[in-house]
């Protein structure tokens, strides 16, 4: 994958034979911290996780992104994403041990020892908590979205029921999931997700093959205005680069891994990140390409929305989309629960265990689904929290800790392959919170609070 990773010298970092200098108290502590509690898991753990973060709701508006895009611009941008993304990735289960005897089990723990202690706290923490958090308010609503469509598929003479109701019931399940203490205790959740996601995607394409190029289908930019035109481009951006991001939980995912000098953890991690990037290819391609080729830009802002038969596969479908975000939320949730918990008992002094657990992941739950049920914007909540916040972790943060780090030669392959994944980065996450942001005011001129 492009550079290999030097060799550093024992006279700037630390001996492998390093000293454990914790305290007893504090190896209890990160023993019960939900990242450090548990380094047992196998490599396709790391597969299953990785599909679960990445193939998630994202994967349905992937279509509705290329009716904004057009034909060519839609099929590079995905291609581009899978390449950039998947790079980028390497570059941090290399970099999750590059210093011996040491392991950065956290995204801004990374940070900090590429930008130093404050600032890289600064950096990360903000980015990677608008991620995550911005990620569980949109399952949030996708959950309750999906929920409601398969009710309304099912019993279509049955009196209509508020998406605010469906969203707190989607909602009630992460309050018992939610109090699971680490991510392999998730394993089970996370793998009925990955083969839900998988299902799901195949439905979406393949119900869409079967219905067939529809009539009068049109492949033109739907806005007649070219700002239109060029602001839905941009919220498309959005789309992708929310449908491409798993960066932001990969650290601490790896961290579940057991590591020896003989038998390094980026072994098994690389391993299943690759089957997963294979999986998240045969779900994003088909469903994107097929789903546009027959719907053309009339199609909605979540395929499953614009394919109304078979009744019965729709909205099975759609109850796969809800076991998946099931999944989804836990993944993206359990780094948010270790920062909470980290800052309560190591700052606050709160003493771990089962009651400050409780309180804190339920408050948690509780505000994304308020969110989730004030702002039930989907397209527009990607296309705002892609670009705003996944185009820095996803696409170039990585890079930049590359180049702070490792300081590759100017112009050699290494520097010129960071900067470019750095410009396209940067450019992803200017322009598209912008066209988030306009779908989201278009969408609230006509919409009632909780209706």
């Amino acid at each position: 994958m492009g550079t290999q990773a030097p060799d550093f010298s024992e006279d700037s970092y630390v001996p492998t034979n390093k000293v454990d200098e914790r305290t007893d108290e504090q190896k209890a502590i990160d023993e019960w911290l939900p990242i450090t509690s548990s380094r047992n898991a196998k490599w396709w753990y790391s597969a299953f996780h990785n599909v679960t973060a990445m193939v998630g709701a994202g994967v349905l508006s992937l279509p509705y992104a290329m009716s904004e895009l057009g034909w060519g611009p839609g099929i590079a941008v995905l291609i581009l994403s899978w390449v950039i993304t998947l790079y980028t990735l390497w570059q941090m289960v290399q970099m999750h041990e590059m210093v011996p005897g040491k392991r950065f089990d956290r995204y801004h723990e990374l940070g900090q020892h590429a930008f130093g202690e404050k600032l890289g706290l600064y950096i990360v923490v903000p980015q990677q908590l608008i991620c995550e958090v911005g990620v569980d308010i949109v399952y949030m609503v996708t959950g309750g979205k999906s929920l409601k469509k398969f009710h309304d598929t099912v019993c279509s003479d049955c009196k209509s029921i508020k998406l605010t109701y469906f969203i707190m019931i989607f909602g009630s399940a992460h309050f018992v999931l939610s109090q699971l203490p680490n991510f392999n205790s998730i394993s089970g959740v996370s793998l009925a997700a990955a083969v839900m996601s998988l299902s799901y995607s195949t439905i979406a394409w393949g119900a869409s093959v079967d219905k067939g190029k529809q009539p009068n289908v049109e492949y033109g930019y739907k806005s007649s205005t070219t700002g239109g035109t060029v602001l839905s481009f941009f919220s498309a951006l959005g789309d992708v680069a929310f449908a491409y991001a798993g960066h932001n939980v990969v650290l601490e995912i790896q961290a579940t891994i057991p590591s020896t000098p003989e038998n390094p953890s980026k072994k098994p991690m690389w391993k299943g990140v690759l089957v997963a990037y294979i999986i998240v290819a045969l779900c994003y391609f088909p469903v994107a390409l097929v789903g546009y080729w027959a719907f053309g830009n009339a199609v909605e802002d979540n395929i499953l929305l614009s394919l109304q038969k078979p009744k019965w596969l729709i909205a099975l479908a759609n109850m796969m989309v809800v076991i998946h975000v099931i999944g989804s939320y836990q993944i993206y949730a359990m780094p948010v629960f270790d920062m909470m918990e980290t800052v309560l008992v190591k700052k606050l002094h709160f003493p771990p265990g089962l009651t400050l657990r409780l309180i804190a992941r339920s408050l948690y739950v509780a505000f994304t689904m308020f969110i989730g049920m004030t702002f039930p914007f989907f397209g527009g909540l990607l296309g705002f929290f892609g670009g705003f916040a996944f185009a820095p972790t996803t696409y170039f943060l990585p890079c930049v800790m590359w180049l702070a780090i490792y300081k590759p030669k100017k112009y050699s392959l290494s520097w010129i392959t960071n900067w470019i994944c750095i410009v396209l980065g940067l450019l992803l996450m200017i322009l598209s919170p912008i066209g988030g942001l306009r779908q989201i005011i278009v969408q609230a001129k006509t919409y009632t609070f909780y209706s």
